[in-house]
């Protein structure tokens, strides 16, 4: 392939990009994880963990991605045939869903639109049903990364308070956790689910459970083998600042230097950031005459934009002229969505000028591609910009 000058922009909804902060952080001769400096490396990645999650019970640091920890949740606190509740929202949920079916768990998955937010008070219906709480967890997803749309945790969680029902509320938080404000604790959830490559900054690799007193005293019920995924076993390092067994070592200074990135800028701060480049690009989407997947603005994602492509050409034809001529890597439509969508991510280090090119080589893909748009969307992006701060 020929080199291509200039930086590539990754504006997917990630892996997301990496600063020089971080990989300079991960450039660094590796240390032996029985050490006695070990510890205080992993005290300050789960303090600042609890901090970004919102919670002062457990945080547990995984080698893996965020599918993994879909499945840590679910082996350390449940038992085969146990049934869980959990909503139809996008081709994340559905995985999932898929997950915990290969478990040997019994899903009963909610229909739903997957253009809107999960509704609480069918959950609430649900729940109330239930007087025999077969029930054993609900399953539910924060901000859906294939649909750009973000559902309101604090009202799933006040359903089981109401209807007093005993579920696990476990919630994935991949693609809002370090954008997008989230509060493990305030909205009473057992256990919430990220990633390391996202609003937290890292390259893929990192897994994280932030786990309540409640989830980690169903551990000690849970029938269903965990090993590699079991939470006592990694609490009880921790503990003395250890791990059960060999850390990504390296990977855990990246998140040390991340997470202190975010504290310097306030994790407040770092909300109202995505939140205000979050609106520059919707206001540009419909400048241009395009619909945003979200269908209602209260629900649409701070940290991706998935835009409904028009016209006769695909979002994936689409997706491939931007690429190869102004090396952009835009997010692509998934499962049924394939071909549809295409999605802008805009989270993680990301500011108004990384915003303009981005927004500046969509433009130049539907010109070059002779897409139908109103030539507005970049200056309704840089108005809102230059009158917020």
């Amino acid at each position: 392939m020929a080199y291509k000058p200039g930086r590539h922009f990754l504006q997917l909804p990630g892996p997301t990009n990496v600063p020089d902060r971080v990989l300079r952080a991960m450039d660094t001769p590796t240390i032996d994880h029985r050490g006695p400096e070990f510890p205080d490396l992993t005290g300050e990645v789960i303090a600042g963990l609890k901090g970004v999650f919102g919670t002062k019970s457990d945080a547990f640091i995984f080698p893996a991605s965020g599918s993994g920890m879909w499945e840590a949740a679910l082996v350390n606190t449940l038992s085969p045939g146990d049934a869980v509740l959990a909503f139809d929202q996008g081709f994340f949920s559905a995985g999932w869903q898929n997950l915990a079916t290969k478990m040997g768990l019994v899903v009963h998955s909610m229909p739903g639109d997957w253009r809107r937010a999960l509704n609480a008070g069918i959950l609430e219906e649900k729940l109330a049903e239930d007087t025999e709480h077969a029930y054993k967890a609900v399953l539910a997803v924060h901000n859906e990364t294939s649909t750009g749309v973000t559902s309101d945790i604090g009202a799933v969680g006040k359903a089981l308070r109401t209807t007093d029902h005993p579920a696990l509320l476990m919630v994935d938080a991949v693609s809002s956790l370090g954008s997008m404000d989230f509060q493990h604790d305030e909205w009473h959830v057992d256990v919430t689910i990220s990633g390391s490559q996202k609003g937290l900054m890292l390259p893929p690799g990192l897994g994280f459970n932030a786990v309540s007193e409640k989830a980690l005293k169903a551990a000690s019920d849970s029938t269903l083998p965990s090993a590699y995924w079991d939470w006592r076993a990694m609490k009880s390092f921790n503990d003395d600042g250890f791990f059960p067994y060999t850390p990504a070592t390296n990977m855990l200074f990246g998140l040390r230097e991340s997470l202190r990135m975010l504290r310097e800028e306030g994790l407040s701060n770092v909300y109202a950031r995505h939140a205000r480049l979050a609106e520059a690009t919707r206001r540009a989407v419909e400048a241009w005459g395009f619909q945003l997947y979200a269908e209602r603005a209260n629900e649409r994602s701070d940290t991706v934009s998935a835009v409904l492509m028009q016209g006769e050409i695909t979002a994936d034809d689409f997706r491939r002229t931007v690429l190869d001529r102004f090396n952009m890597s835009l997010g692509g439509g998934l499962g049924r969505l394939r071909g549809q969508i295409f999605r802008i991510g805009h989270l993680g280090d990301f500011n108004e000028l990384m915003l303009a090119g981005t927004l500046c080589g969509i433009e130049l893909g539907f010109r070059v591609m002779d897409v139908p748009f109103r030539d507005a969307g970049i200056e309704a992006a840089l108005s809102y910009l230059a009158e917020t701060q």
